[in-house]
């Protein structure tokens, strides 16, 4: 299966959800008028897209609807997928392009972030790069063991120290370890409470200075991982890391067991952060680089050509 037929599955609850009702307020009006617009805005509102961002897809609908002198309400389904897919746009590629570049893993528990890392981990590796994990997450129980389970499964090396050790120590081994051995890119999970956000700050801090000494010219990413399933909490997490971490992108995982799918668009325009990847499944092939246009069209079920 392709990625259009991977997302468009992984959206079906939110598309069956969000856009049943956007289809049923555009079939319920004959003409488009301000009503037609405030109840639009408050599907989307519902639809986790968030207030704000549900207020400026209406204001460019309205623009839009009024620069093409459009009547038929039905017409407005194909200027919302492309107001999506355009709001949708820039930064969601992956900047890897050093030799090696890092990437951090950042996520509170339960989100999917260790399994987030070895489905990227499979994925670089079937790219035909070479890669080393980084066990850095050493303060949660089983972390360790999950993230060599993973590195099996992709097939790539680890990189561990005792669960309780210093984070950044971690990191440095890795980064020995990655130019040592001519590893194309290094995935360091790193921990991801936000009951201290000073601690989680000085902790990442640490762990920057170390890859910034280490490797002072590599690219480097980092990526929170969040369960879209929590619709708006995703949003809230994602601005309280955006804050403490200058996080560079998110993985939105378990999109496949949601309607809340509209929760990339809050995140994507509140917070200026790009969707990079999305995970519409369980296995290790289900993590998949975020196409916008791709997403659009699943959300309104029609194919890219």
């Amino acid at each position: 299966m392709g990625f259009f037929g991977k997302i468009s599955q992984g959206l079906k609850k939110t598309r069956d959800s969000l856009m049943q009702s956007v289809t049923s307020v555009l079939h319920g009006f004959t003409r488009i008028d301000d009503d037609l617009f405030e109840e639009l805005e408050e599907i989307l509102v519902m639809g986790d897209v968030g207030a704000n961002t549900a207020s400026r897809i209406c204001e460019q609908l309205r623009a839009e609807v009024k620069a093409q002198g459009i009547t038929d309400p039905a017409a407005i389904r194909g200027l919302l997928r492309d107001i999506v897919a355009k709001m949708l746009e820039g930064g969601q590629e992956l900047h890897i392009a050093t030799k090696p570049s890092v990437i951090l893993v950042i996520g509170v528990n339960g989100v999917g972030k260790t399994t987030t890392i070895g489905k990227l981990a499979a994925s670089l590796k079937a790219q035909g790069k070479k890669v080393i994990l980084g066990a850095a997450d050493t303060f949660r129980a089983a972390a360790i063991e999950q993230l060599e389970i993973w590195a099996d499964r992709a097939g790539v090396d680890i990189v561990k120290h005792g669960q309780g050790a210093d984070p950044a120590a971690v990191v440095f081994d890795t980064v020995s370890a990655a130019k040592a051995r001519g590893a194309d890119v290094v995935i360091c999970d790193t921990a991801g409470r936000l009951h201290n956000k000073k601690n989680l700050m000085e902790e990442l801090a640490k762990i920057g200075r170390v890859i910034d000494r280490e490797l002072p010219e590599a690219d480097k990413e980092i990526l929170l991982v969040v369960d879209a399933t929590t619709g708006q909490n995703a949003v809230n997490q994602a601005r309280e890391f955006k804050s403490a971490a200058g996080i560079t992108g998110i993985v939105l995982t378990k999109l496949d067991g949601t309607a809340r799918g509209g929760v990339v668009l809050a995140i994507r325009e509140d917070l200026q952060v790009p969707v990079k990847f999305v995970g519409v499944g369980e296995g290790i092939d289900d993590l998949q680089p975020f196409d916008p246009v791709q997403f659009a069209a699943g959300l309104f079920e029609e194919e890219n050509a």
